[in-house]
């Protein structure tokens, strides 16, 4: 019996109960999700194949940038009220919503960092939510990330508990970051940062526990651990995911819990990092890990090699190498070479899926 039939999960977006049942599963069971970043349709079914393929749930996520992209880059985003990326993160719901049960396989929608100075897009998606959630009985979004990292400790935690009361009638889930995660990723420049700032406190780690849960049980928490985004090579980033497992033996004994684990983690730039680092993450609670840059440079792989390979077919709709009249239509056809970044994105989604132990999870 598979996790559809235990848990008794829809295939397609979860939301509440349901996607408390696959963190809780994930912990539970040894395996975290990825969640991929989302540009476009092209990139949502590329994961969605892939956790199909794999039989694994799998989390599709767009950032403030990425969700402005959907919507198109000729779309004014103005910083007020950040136009642009409410109106692309919600076409990208209304079609992952649409596109995902045919795949059978459960999908967290869930939308990544959102910053201080991001929170109209935040506010934006939640009137939407809320919307949606009077005539459906569930919100648009499965759950939004907050990340106000680089404020107070207790600014993040008191903005993030407001915006958990908003969130919790419709029990969607929130997940907030504490501890900086260094590195660069969609315009966030971290690269300079105090290197004792990306390593969380367990103090800080009980504080948002005591904080949210008369609130709702619906959150999970991004703790540093020396994570950075990006690009980097072994050796110049000291990830100690053993913290994680300190962190929640302090909340078990602070809390009474009877849970071992009584936190949900997630594990942010985790971009060269190594599978045992992965996988000892994992076995301290983590249920979500964020996948983007190598996503990225996946997809490009793919039509990067088919416009190398097949570049005499591409300078002209008509004369190649096989002739000065034979048309090219199918070699410039987007469906062909977009394709082709599909699949190699695909591959590293796949990769990932195994990685964290998903692979065959349902």
């Amino acid at each position: 019996m598979g996790a559809l039939d235990e848990l008794n999960l829809p295939a397609g977006v979860l939301y509440g109960d349901d996607v408390l049942k696959l963190f809780a599963y994930a912990r539970e069971k040894g395996f975290a999700i990825p969640a991929a970043n989302v540009t476009s349709s092209s990139t949502v079914v590329a994961t969605l194949e892939a956790a199909r393929d794999a039989k694994s749930a799998i989390i599709l996520q767009t950032s403030q940038g990425g969700a402005a992209y959907f919507a198109g880059k000729g779309i004014k985003n103005s910083a007020e009220k950040q136009e642009a990326s409410v109106a692309g993160a919600i076409a990208a719901a209304h079609y992952i919503r649409a596109i995902a049960p045919i795949y059978g396989v459960p999908v967290v929608l869930h939308t990544d960092h959102c910053a201080k100075k991001l929170l109209p897009w935040l506010d934006g998606m939640l009137d939407a939510d809320e919307e949606f959630f009077k005539k459906n009985g569930v919100p648009l979004f499965s759950s939004h990330m907050i990340d106000l990292s680089e404020e107070s400790v207790e600014e993040n935690i008191s903005t993030c508990v407001e915006y958990l009361k908003r969130m919790a009638p419709m029990k969607q889930w929130l997940e907030m970051e504490i501890g900086i995660t260094g590195g660069e990723e969609d315009g966030v420049d971290n690269t300079g940062v105090d290197n004792s700032s990306l390593y969380t406190q367990p103090e800080d780690i009980l504080q948002i526990e005591q904080a949210f849960r008369p609130i709702s049980k619906y959150f999970s928490i991004a703790a540093g651990f020396g994570n950075v985004h990006g690009v980097y090579a072994p050796g110049n980033v000291r990830l100690h995911p053993e913290l994680l497992g300190k962190h929640q033996a302090y909340v078990a004994e602070k809390l009474g819990s009877s849970e071992a684990k009584p936190v949900f983690f997630v594990f942010h730039g985790g971009s060269g990092s190594t599978k045992e680092e992965y996988r000892e993450a994992i076995s301290h609670g983590v249920v979500k890990v964020n996948v983007d840059t190598d996503l990225q440079w996946a997809y490009l792989t793919g039509i990067r090699d088919y416009v190398v390979n097949n570049i005499d077919y591409l300078k002209t709709q008509v004369g190649n190498p096989e002739g000065p009249n034979k048309p090219n239509k199918k070699k410039y056809d987007p469906r062909v070479w977009v394709r082709e970044g599909e699949k190699t994105m695909k591959a590293r989604v796949t990769e990932a899926l195994n990685d964290f132990n998903a692979s065959g999870s349902l």
